[in-house]
């Protein structure tokens, strides 16, 4: 089992290979990801969320992404591992931004960075390319941005404008592929069809190159309160089945049913 590359990613676009992505945080969760053939392991700062039980990702810091990043790159042998970098740097210009996704790079050996932001941060995603670190780029909705915009809305007709130059700026500015958050499915359509670099959807319709959900959501691995986004297909439900388990654990131990003869020295 080869590990991926980025040259051999470029090709799946051109080959009509759908890219498979998911976010995971843990090293026992990137082994199973890895050996299930997953292409790309996102450690996003979606963790803010999923596992720090945070109501946004804005609290993210470096140190905690670095963290959770180690950890699944120990684990791969082929999914090709891309880091989010949080909040603030991809908001504090180039020299901040490079300097944050070096570190990324020289503690946790990943293999590429993601940068939210459009237009107007093209020429920080051009510095990191430079410095010879690979950016998946994000456009659409950004969830760093969630202080400034009110709320996360879905792009639509009347953002065309605007989207279309951030993601131009952003396949001219070196970033490998993009992320395109809860996009319209016909506007998404059009952006895959206009790019050169595979587009990445979450919430953006079935015409992407590829497709991303969190860890979590895709398990049903959540608090029971916690609602399903109407972009996420869930595949299994792992709050029921750990409910469960722990019941059965608790009047076992209460019973005095575990440990047995059989879990006994």
């Amino acid at each position: 089992m080869s590990k991926l590359t980025l040259p051999k990613i470029r090709t799946f676009k051109r080959e009509g290979r759908k890219i498979v992505v998911l976010t995971v945080y843990d090293y026992p969760s990137a082994r199973l990801l890895d050996n299930a053939g997953v292409d790309l392991l996102l450690v996003g700062d979606s963790l803010g969320n999923v596992v720090q039980g945070k109501t946004t990702t804005l609290s993210v810091t470096l140190d905690e992404i670095i963290y959770h990043a180690e950890m699944v790159v120990r684990a791969v042998e082929r999914s090709f591992v891309v880091v989010d970098l949080p909040f603030p740097f991809c908001q504090l210009g180039a020299a901040e931004a490079v300097r944050a996704a070096a570190r990324i790079f020289k503690e946790t050996s990943a293999d590429a960075v993601k940068f939210e932001g459009g237009k107007n941060r093209a020429s920080t995603i051009t510095a990191l390319v430079d410095a010879g670190i690979p950016v998946l780029g994000h456009c659409g909705i950004r969830p760093q941005e969630i202080r400034q915009t009110g709320g996360y809305f879905v792009q639509r007709e009347k953002d065309r404008e605007q989207l279309f130059q951030d993601i131009e700026a952003v396949e001219k500015a070196g970033a490998f592929a993009i992320v395109l958050e809860c996009i319209e499915t016909t506007l998404a359509q059009e952006a895959t069809n206009l790019l050169q670099i595979p587009t990445i959807g979450i919430g953006a319709g079935p015409y992407c190159d590829g497709q991303v959900l969190v860890f979590h959501d895709l398990l049903g691995y959540k608090p029971e309160q916690d609602r399903t986004p109407k972009h996420v297909k869930q595949y299994a439900d792992l709050r029921t089945m750990i409910f469960s388990a722990v019941r059965n654990y608790a009047e076992d131990v209460r019973t005095s049913a575990f440990p047995g003869k059989e879990n006994s020295f």
